[in-house]
């Protein structure tokens, strides 16, 4: 008996398994959102044809096909497939790994090795690649959502190919509903509004695109079709791609400064409700907004600096919703402000100064002499004190004497009025050239 089912339970497991694991590619020229590698022209696609792999990175956010190209890889090259990920496995799991791999290459097959979140190893482990890459025991194939320079020994990268994944866009998402659909054999009940809104919350991850699609299917009742506010109520919102320590996080920070330094109000508010969006604390952004003040507008706007921290005391007496108002009146604020560096150049020069030059003694005429013998030695001696002087300026040197005058400051020209006005017919200008 339990024989004859056993076909049968194997199939409707089959059934059961989550839809994008049932849509999962069958070969590369399946595989959408990645046509700059999968394509005729793309470069894994040339690997192929030429017979000869290399070790590769692959670095990309979540759901854009990193572990199917690599599983894929193997299959179309003839290659033995291990996989492992750096989250479960440790030293042990990749001497194992490495054993079982030398035995095949004695037998002449080689092996692809799929290392999931490599990042994850620390530097000691992703050495130990460094051996069975260079003899050719495996064909390192690594997945990371952190930029490899950082979280990759360098090493490793003299050793292997770094490969980009792109998140897919609306297009590629739009192809992988379809798919489903076929699959399926049913449409995906939503009005057309709602399914470019279910695209959109997909956030470029096509995993999540087809995770969500399967919600929806699984609360529609029979001819019931959802508007946006139905998907709204059935389905929850995908928090944004985006990890408070990591590339997401520095990408989004450096984007608004960017803007702000740029003079671009819209740039800076979109970046700045990004990272509101994404759950960023609103006191750091606060920080960073002081930060702008001094670096980029200093001394051209003064009340900057007074404005940011106006802002940042605001939000913290207000706290959220109400607070996030003030730090976004902030950003504008910097980004339509006239803009200097000099103070902030000078100050780089003048710290380099200071270590360059060592514990010099100021000229002595400027130094307090509160004893006969400082007064003996010269101390205080022609110094001239400027309130009495025509103008309030005796123009004395005050660097020590083998140092020499430096200039490190140069004041910003004046007419801040004129300049912002500039910026803001500017981007008037340009909102209106590109229809916003």
């Amino acid at each position: 008996m339990s024989d004859l089912f056993a076909p049968q339970m194997s199939k409707e497991m089959a059934e059961r398994r989550p839809l994008a694991d049932r849509l999962r590619p069958k070969n590369l020229a399946e595989v959408t959102g990645q046509e700059h590698l999968t394509g005729e022209d793309g470069v894994l696609a040339r690997m192929i044809a030429s017979g000869s792999l290399g070790s590769m990175i692959f670095w990309g956010p979540p759901g854009t096909g990193k572990t199917t190209v690599a599983r894929l890889l193997s299959g179309e090259a003839g290659l033995a497939f291990e996989q492992i990920s750096a989250i479960f496995s440790g030293v042990a799991d990749l001497k194992k790994v490495f054993e079982s791999a030398r035995l095949r290459r004695m037998e002449g097959r080689q092996t692809l090795l799929f290392v999931d979140e490599i990042h994850r190893f620390n530097r000691a482990q992703q050495d130990s690649f460094l051996p069975v890459m260079e003899d050719g025991t495996v064909i390192l194939v690594g997945a990371t959502t952190e930029n490899p320079s950082f979280e990759l020994n360098a090493a490793l990268l003299s050793r292997a190919r770094v490969l980009t994944f792109k998140p897919h866009d609306a297009e590629s998402i739009e192809t992988l509903l379809k798919r489903a659909e076929e699959t399926e054999g049913k449409p995906l009940p939503l009005d057309a509004d709602a399914r470019a809104t279910l695209i959109r919350m997909a956030d470029g991850d096509g995993r999540a695109s087809l995770t969500l699609a399967e919600e929806v299917w699984r609360a529609a009742r029979p001819g019931e079709v959802f508007d946006t506010e139905g998907l709204g109520k059935i389905v929850q919102r995908r928090a944004p791609v985006y990890d408070k320590g990591q590339d997401g996080h520095y990408n989004l920070i450096s984007a608004l400064h960017k803007a702000v330094r740029g003079s671009d109000p819209d740039a800076a508010l979109y970046y700045l409700c990004r990272m509101f969006d994404a759950g960023e604390d609103p006191l750091y952004l606060g920080r960073r907004l002081v930060r702008m003040a001094v670096e980029d507008i200093g001394l051209a706007d003064p009340q900057a600096l007074v404005v940011c921290n106006a802002a940042k005391d605001a939000y913290d007496y207000l706290g959220s919703p109400e607070g996030e108002l003030a730090l976004a009146q902030a950003c504008v604020y910097l980004a339509t402000a006239p803009k200097s560096n000099g103070v902030y150049v000078a100050y780089k020069a003048a710290m380099r100064a200071a270590k360059e030059h060592g514990s010099l003694l100021p000229p002595k005429h400027i130094l307090n002499a509160p004893t006969k013998l400082m007064k003996a030695e010269g101390y205080n001696e022609g110094y001239r004190y400027d309130h009495d002087e025509p103008d309030a300026f005796s123009g004395q040197d005050y660097f020590p004497e083998k140092m020499g005058r430096k200039t490190f400051y140069d004041p910003p020209e004046r007419g801040f009025e004129r300049e912002i006005k500039k910026r803001l017919d500017w981007w008037a200008k340009l909102r209106r050239e590109r229809g916003g």
